[in-house]
């Protein structure tokens, strides 16, 4: 039965049995994919499960680690392919082929220029956003991350009501960058630098509006981006479609059928399937099974139609599941109820704050990277000491300098909403503090009293927070001789609770240089690919620099594309 859906882009077309050159399984960084196919003549289908176009990517801050890129080429940060090679392999030891990361290096190059042709996109360096292990052989201080520059959304006409929203929707129209929030995060502090950021920044989405412009950036603008240059390239989307198996013959991948409206439709697939739709985000039943049983339900910050749908797809005909234990962790504040986690970046690396566990302990150097700070929360689970409760812990001085959670100004309170919850408490007194917390008053002032030692001497000798130039990027430049550290001093003191959340989960589909699915022997599942959080991360167990999952999506889009039409129809 054929239809004409209005949940189709464009809309109208018609929802039947069908034939494409290729098939793109999910519309986030799967649209590179689909754009690259494009370019080489292929007739492209993308199917996405959710109503909205965008995916994780939408939702994300839309960094992209680009190393030895024609970006940085052109900003002479002087990288080197070889250069970043040595980098991944020291970060990433082992967890993962390097046959993975050699492909990765080897096609950003290309990945790049296709972006710049097929999209609206503008991509800039952001220069000094440190590399997540900077110290490592082959790591830079200076960073290989590389974003889209505030992107018009509104020229995605009428369809860009079908963008997916981001995480930090804000009520002014602000677009910022990553580089822009480092400031915009200080601008009580750096003044000289916050403050006309802010200024470019809000006339920029406020005198947009009056030109009938509607700017966004992060991964709003890298998605909108993507969107656009799908619109361009006439590429069809089937929005509310949902993967429901794979379909063979000779053991080869021929097509899927998916779920639209109640019904079932195939689409064959003359030169392969592209699975891009996204990790196990909001399947509990996985995370619990392969990661911890300890995890919050629908903690993570991915796209709620995340659901693992692919991998097992995938897993139905034969192919292997790799780092299944791993996610893109990111800590953030506790949800109010009924409510999402918010985020936290540069809180856990300012200086007059630190974090304790539920016995009033420091666990961490709480300015380690996202991905680093999960795991050491579930390394303490797996050694028999979990961390059963987490508090970020801050005085009034912290509360009066900087951002907080994306939504609190310096000197703006708490939202009472927060300590009836019981996410937030405030005293003037520690044990008082600790009690509210829940925790061993002797244990945490005895923390506490440690910490503001280690902090007059600039010098953190329990978890060395601050020696990585990775550390001291979000740390406060105004504070000597350690940015990330300072004595909590300023009563009140506040705690608030958090919780381990993540950009999304980083372990499925093992696949090989070229995106190609494979099976536990090693052998390649043809016609089969798989990029995105739906493949086992290409950098193993480690997360390299801010952007490395968007970039390896894009990149490996690109890859499978291009090798899906060099092996020409089935």
């Amino acid at each position: 039965m054929t239809t004409r859906d209005s949940s189709t882009i464009p809309a109208g077309l018609p929802v039947q049995d069908t034939a494409v050159d290729l098939l793109v399984v999910g519309s986030g960084t799967g649209l590179a994919a689909a754009l690259a196919a494009k370019e080489l003549g292929m007739s492209v289908l993308v199917v996405e499960k959710s109503s909205h176009v965008g995916g994780s990517t939408a939702r994300s801050g839309g960094a992209l680690w680009f190393p030895a890129s024609p970006i940085l080429e052109e900003n002479r940060a002087g990288d080197t392919t070889a250069r970043a090679q040595e980098y991944l392999d020291s970060v990433v030891a082992g967890t993962a082929s390097r046959e993975r990361s050699t492909a990765f290096l080897a096609n950003v190059g290309a990945t790049v220029e296709m972006l710049r042709r097929a999209t609206p996109m503008r991509l800039f360096w952001a220069k000094d956003y440190s590399d997540y292990h900077p110290e490592k052989p082959g790591g830079t201080a200076a960073g290989r991350t590389c974003e889209c520059r505030p992107l018009n959304t509104a020229i995605l006409g009428d369809y860009r009501s079908r963008l997916r929203g981001g995480v930090m929707e804000v009520k002014i129209p602000m677009p910022t960058t990553g580089a822009d929030y480092r400031w915009l995060n200080l601008m009580s502090r750096v003044p000289r630098k916050g403050l006309p950021t802010v200024a470019k920044r809000l006339g920029q989405g406020v005198g947009g509006l009056l030109l009938g412009r509607r700017y966004a950036a992060g991964g709003q603008a890298l998605a909108a981006g993507l969107f656009a240059g799908v619109l361009r390239a006439d590429i069809p989307i089937w929005t509310g479609s949902g993967l429901r198996r794979l379909t063979t013959e000779n053991g080869r991948v021929t097509g899927a059928v998916v779920g639209h409206d109640g019904r079932e439709v195939t689409v064959t697939a003359r030169r392969g399937v592209v699975l891009a739709a996204g990790g196990f985000d909001h399947s509990m039943e996985m995370r619990w099974k392969f990661q911890s049983e300890a995890l919050g339900e629908h903690m993570s910050l991915g796209a709620d139609t995340n659901t693992g749908d692919a991998i097992r797809c995938a897993q139905e005909l034969g192919g292997a599941i790799d780092l299944m234990d791993q996610a893109w962790w990111f800590p953030a504040v506790a949800p109010l109820p009924g409510a999402a986690p918010l985020v936290m970046l540069a809180e856990r690396s300012l200086p007059g704050s630190l974090i304790v566990d539920h016995t009033g302990t420091r666990f961490v150097n709480e300015a380690t990277d996202y991905m680093s700070f999960g795991q050491r929360v579930l390394e303490r689970e797996r050694i028999g000491h979990p961390v059963e409760a987490m508090w970020i812990v801050f005085d009034q001085q912290y509360r009066n300098s900087y951002v907080f959670g994306a939504e609190l100004f310096p000197r703006m309170a708490i939202p009472g909403a927060w300590y009836e919850a019981g996410i937030a408490h405030r005293s003037s007194d520690l044990a008082d503090l600790a009690a509210r917390m829940g925790v061993p008053a002797s244990q945490f002032i005895a923390t506490m009293t440690r910490f503001n030692e280690m902090s007059r001497a600039g010098v953190d000798t329990d978890f060395h927070r601050g020696n990585s130039a990775y550390d001291r990027y979000y740390g406060d430049p105004t504070i000597t001789p350690n940015p990330n550290l300072r004595a909590l001093d300023k009563a009140p003191y506040y705690a608030v609770k958090m919780v381990l959340s993540d950009l999304g989960t980083c372990g499925g589909l093992r696949a090989d240089g070229r995106a190609r699915v494979l099976r536990e022997d090693g052998s390649v599942i043809d016609g089969l690919y798989a990029t995105g959080n739906t493949a086992a991360n290409a950098f193993g167990a480690s997360y390299p620099g801010a952007g490395a999952t968007i970039a390896q999506g894009l990149v490996f889009g690109y890859i499978a594309a291009r090798h899906a039409g060099a092996a020409g129809p089935a």
